[in-house]
């Protein structure tokens, strides 16, 4: 296939993957992530803030630049200069998705419209279940050594997808209980509402449990940066660390220590951890209070983390 750029724009962050995807091989050439918050307040106001907007837009002017570079690298046609007429499609195959706070936006057309000025691409507003099947072959891929069926749980900011499967999906749902949504809805002047997230989780489970049978499944596979930064907790990193972090095993127990600690930490204190990013200090309780809600209810002994997740399911759909 060649070259291909991928970026998802999800609730919290919007991120990029350049990379070369020849047979079944996908070499990664930037993988990139900026935490800019685009779905600040649209659990409460339905629209996309003005300046989260533009915190996204500014991110992705500096993926513009990073696409035809690398493109006319792999081309051999030197950099192009900033005002050349050729557009980042004309270049390479480019896909945008945008995910939960783009979906839930009255809004949505002023995304759209900066988008295809930057990239000179119609960005994709997927459905829960688009988005569910784009992260299970994302994780899935290139995954080894672990039993199927698998439970996929993508937590983002504004929603969470549990996909079931082996080879290919078999059942999945998207449900609206993400970090920064759950953030947002249970927040006070006293922190967070750790007993409402847990409520809003309980009631969403149930309903995940009507269409997708979890219950089948052998490993439980989590993805996204509530995730990665547990699993770096639990692992003591003294920095973030993907390679180590990528399919390692967490058991049960830790999770549910992280997960019990976090709310009761000062923000200073969550800042200090070394593998927190500073734009997940805010939203990283709830994100916890998510995945072990889910191990617990479900019963899953440990959690096999994955970096791998949408954006390279995203990479390999181009392809």
């Amino acid at each position: 296939m060649g070259r291909v750029a991928a970026i998802d724009c999800g609730t919290n962050s919007v991120r990029l993957l350049i990379a070369d995807i020849e047979g079944g091989n996908q070499t990664d050439l930037e993988r990139r992530m900026e935490i800019v918050r685009l779905g600040q307040g649209v659990d409460r106001t339905g629209v996309l803030a003005p300046d989260a907007l533009e915190r996204t837009f500014t991110a992705m002017r500096g993926y513009q630049k990073l696409i035809r570079r690398h493109a006319a690298a792999h081309l051999g046609l030197g950099v192009p200069a900033p005002g050349a007429a050729l557009e980042c499609a004309d270049l390479m195959p480019v896909r945008v998705v945008a995910t939960s706070a783009t979906r839930d936006a009255a809004n949505r057309a002023d995304f759209v419209a900066g988008v295809r000025e930057i990239f000179g691409v119609e960005p994709e507003v997927i459905t829960g279940h688009e988005e569910a099947e784009l992260s299970f072959t994302g994780a899935t891929r290139s995954i080894t050594g672990v039993e199927s069926p698998y439970l996929v749980v993508d937590i983002g900011g504004g929603s969470t997808e549990f996909v079931v499967g082996n080879a290919s999906v078999e059942a999945a749902r998207s449900v609206d209980i993400g970090c920064v949504r759950l953030t947002e809805r249970h927040t006070g002047p006293d922190g967070l509402d750790v007993a409402g997230v847990i409520r809003d989780v309980e009631a969403a489970l149930s309903q995940v449990e009507q269409v997708v049978p979890i219950r089948t499944a052998k490993t439980l596979i989590g993805l996204a940066g509530s995730v990665t930064t547990v699993a770096g907790i639990a692992l003591d990193l003294p920095a973030y660390d993907p390679e180590r972090i990528h399919h390692s095993r967490i058991p049960a127990a830790k999770v549910h220590e992280i997960a019990a600690l976090l709310p009761r930490m000062t923000s200073e204190a969550r800042a200090a951890i070394p593998v927190m990013h500073p734009g997940r200090v805010d939203v990283i309780s709830a994100g916890a209070t998510i995945l072990d809600q889910i191990v617990r209810h479900f019963g899953f002994a440990d959690v096999v983390v994955s970096e791998h997740d949408i954006l390279d399911g995203i990479a390999w759909s181009i392809a």
